[in-house]
């Protein structure tokens, strides 16, 4: 399912007009972005929690030369599903 899709579904199960449910889930998505990167992470009850996590810096090689390179520490994302959402697959 893409945005789109989603968009429909949501809209069709509210009676939100698309435009409408369109505003909402941006909103929705940026305010857990802007948690998310300023450390504060966003649980939602049973569904999940969304965080930042650090990838500590580590040694690589390069897949071409061999070459040993650096790689600094980096942030992601982390998503950790909530139980009622785990249990609903089963």
């Amino acid at each position: 399912m893409n945005k789109a899709q989603l968009i429909d579904q949501i809209a069709a199960q509210t009676g939100s007009t698309k435009t409408q449910t369109e505003k909402i889930l941006d909103a929705l998505l940026d305010t857990i972005q802007k948690q998310v990167q300023e450390g504060d992470g966003v649980k939602l009850v049973g569904f999940g929690s969304f965080t930042k996590s650090k990838r500590k810096e580590r040694k690589g090689h390069n897949p071409q030369t061999g070459e040993e390179i650096h790689i600094p520490e980096t942030w992601y994302p982390k998503f950790k599903p909530g139980s009622d959402f785990k249990s609903s697959l089963n």
